[in-house]
């Protein structure tokens, strides 16, 4: 570890510091916190699969845990405390890729062009602020249901050519919770049909990653995380 693991307070300090506006950070922050929960969520969910894994007969179904159904069982338990940092950072970037930015007034709107830059925009940040590796990949990692290298060639994307994959369990179940919460402008929340339409503009491998994924960490209830936070669903 050469960097530090920021605290709550940390983090919400790191979000301030960056946001050009109060607009910009009610978004971008906003998103982050639904990430996280949803996050914590699914860590919930895989651990009481993994912990009733020797308790139970094996086509045995689990209620819902914490909101959310179905799933398989994961190798390890896995790090709640992680995935909520992680969560609430993923995003950080995206205040460097607004087109309209909110600091005169005007409405909020990201910059199409730029956007596939946010994740690397906000690891360099993390990085920048002394926040550990360990932190910062989950910015770098949770775009669509990961970008490989081969992808970013052929797409000609604006980025280095290499892996943007997550790295751990930790990593990777944030960018499921990513996918059920839009910034679009109004944000609204996707069910996990909704986002498979989505990826499948980007063939129907990355339509297939999705759906395995979603067959792996279950679905949350998404129309109760809609209601709670106030948004519309699609």
């Amino acid at each position: 570890m050469t960097g530090y693991i920021p605290t709550l307070e940390q983090i919400d300090e790191l979000h301030r510091k960056i946001a050009p506006s109060k607009a910009a950070y009610e978004l971008v922050h906003t998103h982050c916190v639904i990430v996280a929960t949803i996050g914590c969520q699914i860590v919930r969910r895989q651990n009481a699969l993994f912990t009733r894994r020797c308790t139970l007969p094996k086509d045995a179904e689990v209620p819902p845990t914490a909101g959310v159904t179905g799933g398989h069982v994961p190798p390890r338990l896995l790090d709640e405390h992680l995935v909520l940092i992680g969560g609430l950072l993923h995003d950080i970037g995206t205040y460097r890729v607004f087109k309209h930015d909110g600091s005169d007034g005007e409405p909020l709107k990201f910059s199409k062009k730029r956007y596939i830059l946010h994740g690397l925009k906000g690891y360099e940040y993390l990085l920048d602020e002394g926040v550990d590796e360990s932190i910062a990949q989950f910015a770098r990692n949770h775009t669509g249901v990961g970008l490989t290298q081969q992808m970013v060639i052929a797409q000609n994307l604006p980025l280095p050519p290499v892996d943007y994959m997550p790295v751990n369990l930790e990593q990777e179940i944030v960018m499921v919770a990513d996918k059920y919460n839009s910034k679009s402008i109004p944000p609204k929340f996707l069910t996990a049909q909704a986002y498979a339409k989505r990826a499948e503009r980007y063939g129907e491998a990355n339509k297939r990653r999705w759906l395995d994924l979603v067959d792996q960490y279950g679905v949350p209830d998404v129309p109760a995380l809609a209601a709670r936070f106030r948004m519309r669903m699609i």
